[in-house]
């Protein structure tokens, strides 16, 4: 009998079943096509088989990394949420596809990872928090400098020299990208009609991030808000698919239930790391500092008797 699947994502806040946008994507995707997948929502990336979230781990043991590339591994074991799409309708989710990555993937980037205020309140928070030690000191910024490199892929050759024009001109591209997608969606349930496809598992995630994230810059998100219909699309996709996964989720760096158990091995391994780890620093910071010092005394002993036990080992330290 083959092994089951396995899914390894971001653990999920803030209401949604995982907080990175690819991780999202996938989840959403297999929910809506119903693959038997084992998913383990962690916080730390080095617990994937790949290194990276999210990764799915076939039933031959094969490690796939890439979002389209799992999804693509999922329609060959016959989940496919495009199954009965038109070949018109497969075109116009290609062109849809393309025009969230142009338009709307670069202010998402710019949203979390580079806007000085939501970085520090809300991104950085949340890792910082949920990771464990001493991952916590460094990944979150190591996060952050790889998504500026993301964000100048994606603008390409052609972004202006001036920061200040580079942001008014990527946001209002995602507005009006947000207001097509919103006239497109109309009043239907899914893109495609009364039956979710892949397109509606990538808005979903691009959208369901700035919806539920209280953040204390929301340029795009108060315009996001005032499309009522996108609003309902994913709170109807949030209580259909992910009923329990919102409420159930605990905050960061409290003990978890159910299939999350199998982190607390890990998590007392490193609370443990961690205190050693700070009386070490304490100690060192005293003796160097002064405050306490060590000097050697030769035991008392009676005249002619030959020192035993500690004596001995103190003369090998």
């Amino acid at each position: 009998m083959a092994a089951p699947m396995e899914l390894f994502c971001w653990s999920g806040g803030w209401g949604l079943p995982s907080v990175d946008l690819d991780s999202l994507a996938v989840l959403t995707y297999a929910r809506f096509t119903g693959a038997p997948l084992k998913v383990h929502k962690i916080t730390n990336p080095w617990r994937s088989p790949s290194g990276t979230l999210p990764a799915l781990r076939t039933s031959h043991g094969e490690v796939i990394s890439v979002p389209h590339k799992i999804i693509t591994h999922l329609r060959k074991e016959k989940y496919n949420a495009d199954y009965d799409l038109s070949a018109r309708q497969g075109a116009d989710t290609l062109a849809f596809m393309s025009l969230l990555e142009e338009k709307l993937l670069p202010v998402l980037v710019h949203t979390f990872w580079i806007d000085a205020k939501n970085y520090v309140e809300v991104t950085r928070k949340w890792y910082a928090e949920a990771m464990p030690f001493p991952l916590n000191f460094f990944l979150p910024g190591r996060m952050q400098r790889q998504h500026m490199e993301r964000l100048q892929l994606l603008c390409g050759e052609h972004r202006p020299e001036n920061e200040e024009e580079l942001e008014k001109e990527l946001y209002q591209e995602a507005r009006e990208c947000l207001t097509l997608l919103s006239q497109r969606l109309g009043s239907q349930k899914f893109f495609f009609g009364d039956a979710p496809a892949s397109l509606d598992a990538f808005v979903f995630s691009y959208l369901a991030l700035l919806l539920q994230i209280k953040l204390p810059s929301g340029k795009l998100q108060a315009h996001l808000r005032g499309l009522h219909n996108l609003c309902a699309y994913c709170t109807h996709i949030l209580s259909l698919y992910f009923p329990w996964d919102g409420a159930e989720m605990p905050p960061p760096r409290q003990t978890s239930v159910g299939p999350e158990t199998e982190e607390e091995p890990y998590r007392r391994r490193y609370q443990i790391l961690s205190v050693l780890a700070g009386l070490a620093a304490m100690v060192g910071y005293a003796l160097l500092s002064g405050i306490v010092s060590i000097q050697r005394a030769a035991p008392a002993r009676p005249p002619g008797t030959r020192a035993l036990g500690m004596a001995e080992e103190d003369e090998e330290e």
